[in-house]
């Protein structure tokens, strides 16, 4: 699932982490981060300006008078001095560093470790910080723009291993709320559409709303999950990933209305602008431990929308067997 997810694992360095076992997730991790820093280092590691304070006889950058004096430096002839430096010793690098070493105090294989250790002597001039107060909303440009997975990969790791056993070993915590869960399910069939049905077009599109007027002040915006057009077809699918997939009301189980309502809502308005297409819906729900499971197809006013569930906790040529199934019924007359 992660290497759908994170599309970047489809290249060929990553190939083969399809077809390995893994004993936890902290050890799929350590394999990723170490093929992925390897290439990196190849690739020349990142830099960036950083402030660096300094106590020199060399004036450089900005002197700071009250420290210079509180410290008496000047007794001996320097300065306390700020300046910036081009340095690898930035925030990213400074990530990577340190969710390596959390990965080292973790249940990782002897191999992964022994990887992890040699690739960390590459970081020599880079600090550890403290994984818990990272700050995550990082904005990604062109020149760190291959970090955007690894840093993605050291999110789940951090989150994940941030529990320490007696031992002063790390192991692996139920970190994933129905949120991040349900962010990674999307990325996950998205991906795995563009990748495994190229005839498709697989994307995340918006959808506008079929108006009599100009007037959108305060509509919110509607966002597709996964949509996929085939000739004359569109299947609009709104992946959730949920605790519980239905909701209950004296005791009597149904669909949760506002997923059926949005589902809804994004079908009549995309069938209104291409009038000449076929436009379905789907909710597509990870399955649960739940006993009732929709699995259910509905007429709606000219529309058709499903309601089906995906098992994960199978086989995954199993669930390529489930996504496919959904493809088909696109390519069939």
């Amino acid at each position: 699932m992660l290497s759908y997810a994170f599309y970047n694992l489809n290249e060929d360095n990553y190939n083969r982490i399809q077809t390995e076992e893994f004993e936890n997730t902290a050890d799929l991790f350590s394999e990723i981060l170490a093929i992925g820093v390897a290439k990196q280092i190849k690739q020349g590691l990142v830099k960036d300006y950083i402030d660096v304070k300094e106590t020199t006889s060399s004036i450089r950058g900005k002197i700071e008078i009250t420290e210079s004096i509180n410290s008496q430096s000047f007794l001996k002839r320097q300065l306390t001095c700020t300046y910036d430096e081009f340095s690898v010793n930035c925030y990213l690098n400074q990530i990577l560093k340190s969710t390596m070493n959390l990965l080292l105090k973790s249940d990782i294989s002897r191999r992964n470790k022994k990887r992890l250790k040699k690739l960390l002597m590459y970081f020599g001039e880079v600090g550890l910080i403290d994984l818990k107060s990272i700050n995550w909303k990082i904005r990604f440009d062109r020149n760190n723009q291959n970090y955007r997975m690894l840093i993605g990969v050291c999110y789940l790791t951090v989150k994940g291993l941030l529990q320490t056993t007696r031992k002063g070993d790390m192991k692996l915590m139920t970190f994933l709320d129905d949120q991040r869960m349900n962010r990674l399910y999307e990325k996950f069939i998205l991906n795995y559409y563009k990748k495994e049905h190229p005839k498709i077009n697989a994307s995340a599109s918006q959808i506008k709303w079929q108006l009599d007027d100009e007037e959108d002040f305060m509509l919110p915006r509607m966002q597709s999950d996964i949509m996929l057009e085939y000739l004359d077809k569109v299947l609009i699918i709104d992946a959730k990933y949920y605790k519980h997939t239905l909701q209950s009301y004296y005791d009597v189980n149904t669909l949760h209305s506002a997923n059926l309502y949005q589902v809804f809502t994004y079908v009549k308005n995309k069938q209104a602008e291409n009038l000449d297409k076929e436009v379905s819906g789907m909710l597509l729900y990870a399955r649960t431990d739940e006993e009732v499971l929709p699995d259910n197809t509905y007429k709606m006013s000219g529309n058709t929308i499903s309601v089906k569930t995906l098992d994960l906790n199978q086989d995954f040529e199993l669930i390529k067997g489930q996504l496919d199934e959904i493809a088909m019924g696109l390519y069939h007359e």
